[in-house]
């Protein structure tokens, strides 16, 4: 597994990344594995090389985060392994318990060590961009929790790149902590972060990491044109219904035709396209059996030629703004 930096940071991070949103006991979401069943996921991770793994507060209420601290321990010594968590979403009621306040950004990051049973966070991340807030507040507030030394590094995820860089700037003109990284949603069905985002973030040093690289499984033919869908996932996952429309199985037919060619699972070549994607870091792949785990460690080895790259971006029609 090899490791690079993350952006222009010093972090260095393993080429992969594995999201644990898959993993929490008691999960609202039918699809999601408790500790037990996801052990030898994770432990394949380690096996593979895997040292950074990504979170969120709301992911099963905090179970995600407990499941995260829980399984990691077993397997590293804390400085062995990069852990990255979010804030923003609301896991109580009341009108101060989400976004992206002093309040509650102060309260989020001591529940999200609680529950991680760590004295730290790697990467702490804004889970989306709050609106309601002024950005020199939350930036102040997150340069508050790294100076104390709860956090090693900020980042941010999916919002216009325009309030990405209002942030920057905000943090810059404070002399603040800046964010290293942008975790957005991009895959070969939503590519609309290539028109301002992707240049930004190379222009600026920030490492992307995206979420969600292989369309919610629908790249992976979790789902058919008659509406079909082929696995416990597709069936409860709601949110993947509003993202993805009917041409993107034109851009998933020919995924499936090189992959069949190449006689290799269409994972593997759906990853293979973002990893070759210039300011890509480290994609953050979502495993609930070993043999997506093996999949994604095994696109690192494949590499597309250039007629093949035409092709998967050739059927890509524009999309409206998805994720933010």
């Amino acid at each position: 597994m090899k490791h690079v930096q993350l952006g222009t940071s010093g972090l260095r991070v393993s080429r992969l990344c594995l999201g644990m949103m898959s993993y929490g006991n008691h999960s609202d979401r039918p699809w999601v594995l408790n500790e037990e069943a996801a052990e030898p996921i994770v432990k394949a991770a380690v096996d593979a090389g895997i040292t950074f793994f990504d979170t969120a507060d709301v992911y099963s209420n905090g179970a995600s985060e407990v499941a995260t601290g829980k399984l990691l321990s077993k397997f590293f010594k804390r400085d062995e392994v990069t852990v990255a968590t979010k804030v923003f979403m609301p896991l109580e009621k009341g009108p101060n318990n989400w976004g992206l306040s002093r309040k509650h950004i102060l309260s989020a990051v001591d529940a999200s060590l609680n529950r991680l049973n760590m004295d730290y966070i790697d990467l702490y991340q804004i889970h989306r961009f709050d609106p309601t807030v002024p950005v020199e507040e939350t930036m102040e507030a997150l340069d508050e929790v790294v100076r104390a030394g709860k956090v090693r590094y900020l980042g941010a995820s999916s919002m216009y790149a325009w309030q990405f860089q209002q942030m920057q700037f905000a943090a810059e003109r404070a002399g603040t902590t800046k964010f290293i990284s942008m975790q957005n949603h991009l895959n070969l069905i939503y590519r609309e972060e290539e028109r301002e985002m992707l240049p930004l973030c190379r222009a600026t040093g920030v490492g992307v990491i995206p979420w969600s690289p292989l369309a919610r499984g629908f790249l992976t033919g979790n789902r058919e044109r008659d509406g079909v869908k082929l696995t416990t996932r597709a069936e409860t996952d709601s949110f993947a219904d509003t993202l993805y429309v009917d041409s993107d199985f034109d851009v998933v037919d020919v995924v499936r035709e090189i992959a069949s060619k190449r006689n290799l699972p269409a994972a593997q070549i759906a990853l293979a396209w973002l990893l070759q994607k210039d300011g890509v870091t480290a994609p953050i792949i979502g495993a609930t059996k070993l043999s997506h785990l093996h999949d994604a460690v095994a696109s690192l080895e494949v590499q597309l030629t250039a007629d093949e790259v035409q092709a998967l971006e050739a059927p890509y029609v524009p999309h409206r703004i998805l994720g933010h």
